[in-house]
């Protein structure tokens, strides 16, 4: 009886020992540039060129459709909810950095966007049609005719 108590008390012990280095972390999901912030301190502008910025960020994640000057680079982090969010994920960061260029190549303008700053954006409510989405007449006419066959099945 002795000896079961005096492995018990061994196994208890260890078992808290063990339990107590454990440190439960949150996990994480990045995507994108990592530490985005912190890079981007380090870009000095009317100094830094281009080569400088693709050797601390490598290429742009997003190039301006209208000037190839203007890079864009992104940082998401997810992390796990909590116990009463049944572990769906949440948005931790959501990080823009806009950079602009001069014709010489040197960074003449850089703007960091953080998650609260990007939801006071406004944009616009306009629609654009797509023309290579749009149905064709024979398409729209089987739709309709499909909805009306489906309407009237009540």
């Amino acid at each position: 009886m002795r000896s079961f108590k005096k492995h018990f008390l061994f196994r208890f012990i260890l078992l808290i020992i063990i339990l107590s280095s454990c440190k439960i972390q949150d996990s994480y999901k990045s995507h994108g540039i990592v530490f985005l912030e912190n890079r981007s301190n380090k870009l000095i502008l009317n100094k830094t060129n281009k080569n400088d910025v693709i050797n601390i960020f490598g290429q742009p994640q997003i190039l301006d459709i209208n000037d190839n000057d203007r890079w864009i680079y992104l940082e998401r982090t997810l992390s796990k909810g909590k116990y009463h969010e049944l572990g769906k994920h949440k948005i931790k960061d959501n990080n823009v950095l806009v950079l602009s260029f001069n014709k010489y190549g040197i960074l003449n303008y850089k703007e960091f966007l953080t998650k609260n700053e990007i939801n006071k954006i406004k944009f616009s409510d306009k629609k654009t049609d797509n023309i290579k989405t749009k149905k064709s007449f024979v398409q729209s006419f089987l739709q309709s005719v499909k909805s009306k066959m489906y309407s009237n099945r009540k």
